[in-house]
């Protein structure tokens, strides 16, 4: 998967912005305030930070040499993704299900806006 297709995957989700809190280079793709990945988009090679349950993300790492704990992130939930180790179908199921993970945790108020077309 290509940075383009990256960010335009992040984007695609309800609700979903694109901002940069931490520098222009890196983008924090966000669901009613919170973020669900972070990625500098023009690294080489391409990685993207997305949320995990604990227990899955324990799984994923042993599995998989291309997801490690999260870098600068809390390790126990956030993994570090690098997209070139990984079929662009289990990329776009890591991003789906951390923001998954991240609506789940939202008020249920705001869920409910967010379930609206």
């Amino acid at each position: 998967m290509r940075a383009d297709r990256l960010r335009a995957f992040c984007l695609g989700f309800n609700d979903a912005v694109e901002e940069f809190p931490f520098s222009p280079e890196i983008s924090v793709f966000k669901v009613a305030g919170k973020m669900f990945a972070l990625s500098a988009l023009d690294a080489d090679p391409l990685t993207v930070n997305l949320k995990c349950e604990p227990e899955i993300a324990l799984r994923l790492r042993a599995e998989h040499p291309a997801i490690v704990p999260g870098w600068h992130m809390n390790k126990r939930h956030w993994n570090t993704v690098t997209v070139a180790g990984l079929p662009d179908r289990m990329v776009r199921e890591l991003i789906e299900d951390s923001y998954d993970l991240v609506v789940a945790g939202l008020p249920r108020a705001v869920r409910l806006r967010l379930d609206r077309p």
